[in-house]
């Protein structure tokens, strides 16, 4: 009685064994260098060219003002031996001011800045999760990792959703207007 038992078990288990087998071998796994995608895709570049253009004015304003202050702090420096001591006050006073104006104000611009920079790449890692899931629906794969200890190179489906976001980026570009058609010559 226990043997046949044991065949019974053993025999359940085998066929669980075959069954389980075919359904592994026909999982599709990728894996994605995320870090990579959000590093060399042309949405990432496009992020940080509208982040660099939206602040370059206030980094100048910022470079103007943090110049000035050097300025007007070198002239003190020179010129305090023979100031009055009312005047070197007055002086002192608008250095400290100006300091603390120039600290808060990059503080604040700093603020802003990372706050922006988070939001785009909030937006960045959302367009390239939907180019990855897209890609793997359409190929059909059942499991995508990214950033794995360990994958090999025929795993690695990086390169081929670059080229869909590369894709999809051109697809948004702004097309070059058509040449205007010739006007027809006068006789």
């Amino acid at each position: 009685m226990k043997r046949s038992w044991i065949i019974s078990v053993a025999g359940l288990l085998a066929v669980a064994a075959a069954t389980i087998a075919p359904a592994q071998a026909d999982i599709k796994i990728g894996v994605v260098n995320a870090a990579r995608l959000l590093q060399e895709s042309p949405q990432a570049k496009a992020v940080q060219d509208a982040l660099r253009a939206e602040f370059a004015p206030k980094q100048r304003e910022l470079a103007a003002q943090q110049a000035a202050l050097k300025a007007k702090q070198d002239k003190y420096e020179k010129d305090a031996s023979t100031m009055s001591a009312e005047q070197r006050t007055k002086m002192e006073k608008e250095l400290r001011d100006g300091n603390r104006d120039y600290s808060q104000k990059l503080n604040d611009f700093q603020e802003d800045a990372n706050t922006r920079q988070n939001e785009e790449l909030s937006r960045l890692q959302n367009s390239v999760v939907a180019e990855i899931r897209s890609y793997a629906l359409s190929q059909h794969y059942d499991l995508i990792l990214t950033d794995s200890v360990y994958a090999s190179d025929a795993l690695d489906i990086t390169a081929a959703v670059l080229a869909g976001l590369q894709a999809r980026a051109a697809a948004a570009a702004p097309k070059p207007a058509a040449p205007a058609p010739a006007a027809p010559a006068s006789k």
